[in-house]
């Protein structure tokens, strides 16, 4: 595979990087933070006129139509920036749906490509990582079950979630009315919650295959935010410690500093080519698996260790919320959560090879 950008994905990454630079600055976000609002409204305005929310929705509502690859860009650029925005859900829920999903669902996406709706999906089982099989049940087309580490449940027009019909792993799209949501705030801060199904009207969503496209696709999602979190963190990091001084040097002329630094960089370079390949590979249609596996393995073991040492090589202020690294600890966190861990993926790698 070539993992260079083709120029339309490259298009696509600088105009994410710029507009994402210039509108999610550090002052913004902090007044985010005190704002007490679920998310960024206008940032996510300002993401709909700009189309990066319609980049993987179909063409017949207002999208262009593009795929895993250029998803991938987008959420990158995000997680480098902790955007306050539900950009990750929304991508993966209507990525998916413009896959499978029937015309009248692909063109009801139009709205979510004009920012006036988000969307979101749900995976995982309470006690459950993200790997087991649905046990929400489905029952013609109603559902009964429990989904956790659901983000903006509330805040989202549907909400894309697997059921078990009792011969196959079935997506569905629900109403959140139709559910009962129980908060759970994440450690990004953005809100999570537990939702509970019972007899809840369910509209399904393409054949068997699409509930492992949105299993894919969230594996795609997650691990490169991750990607880009680390990045952020790097970048941040590195600004340190060529300026933080102490016994009249700076901190990067020290030889123990620049190893952690570089194993920093080995961790970030070693996930971008698992995200890569792994969405690649599934925008060619090509078996997945093992590479998004081996993305979510680094995404919860050496991409967070390494923000680990982000934060030990800044010192005491790297824990201060006053301090914007505390967003990239919290956020790469939060993806080993979604992953169930690494033990979980070992599992999964052991599994699939």
């Amino acid at each position: 595979m070539d993992f260079n950008l083709d120029e339309t994905q490259t298009e696509i990454r600088t105009l994410a990087a710029d507009l994402l630079t210039r509108e999610a600055t550090p002052a913004r976000l902090e007044a985010y933070d005190k704002s007490g609002k679920p998310y960024d409204a206008d940032l996510w305005q300002t993401l709909a006129k700009a189309g990066l929310i319609g980049i993987c929705l179909p063409e017949s509502a207002g999208g262009a139509g593009y795929g895993p690859v250029e998803l991938a860009v987008i959420l990158r650029e995000a997680g480098a920036r902790v955007a306050p925005v539900p950009l990750a859900p929304s991508l993966v829920a209507g990525l998916t749906i413009a896959q499978h999903g029937t015309q009248a669902q692909k063109d009801a996406l139009a709205p979510l490509a004009e920012g006036e709706i988000t969307l979101t999906y749900a995976l995982r089982e309470p006690g459950a990582d993200l790997q087991d099989p649905p046990k929400t049940t489905a029952t013609g087309n109603r559902l009964t079950g429990r989904k956790s580490l659901v983000s903006y449940a509330t805040e989202s027009a549907g909400i894309l979630l697997t059921a078990d019909t009792g011969t196959h792993s079935q997506l569905y799209l629900v109403d959140p009315a139709d559910v009962t949501i129980t908060d759970a705030p994440l450690s990004t801060g953005e809100p999570g919650s537990v939702i509970t199904l019972q007899d809840t009207p369910g509209q399904p969503v393409g054949d068997a295959t699409a509930a492992e496209a949105l299993k894919l696709n969230a594996l795609a999602a997650i691990t490169a935010t991750a990607s880009g979190v680390l990045s952020g963190a790097l970048t941040l990091t590195t600004d340190y410690i060529k300026t933080r001084r102490q016994f009249d040097r700076a901190l990067a002329e020290f030889q123990a500093v620049t190893v952690q630094i570089a194993d920093v960089y080995i961790a970030g370079r070693a996930l971008d080519v698992a995200v890569w390949s792994g969405a690649w590979r599934l925008a060619q249609g090509l078996p997945a698996e093992q590479d998004l596996a081996i993305a979510a393995l680094h995404t919860a073991d050496s991409a967070l260790r390494a923000l680990y040492t982000c934060q030990h090589l800044h010192g005491g202020i790297g824990l201060d919320v006053s301090y914007p690294l505390h967003r990239y600890f919290a956020w790469g966190k939060h993806a080993a959560h979604l992953l169930g861990g690494a033990e979980a993926q070992l599992d999964l790698i052991g599994a699939l090879v």
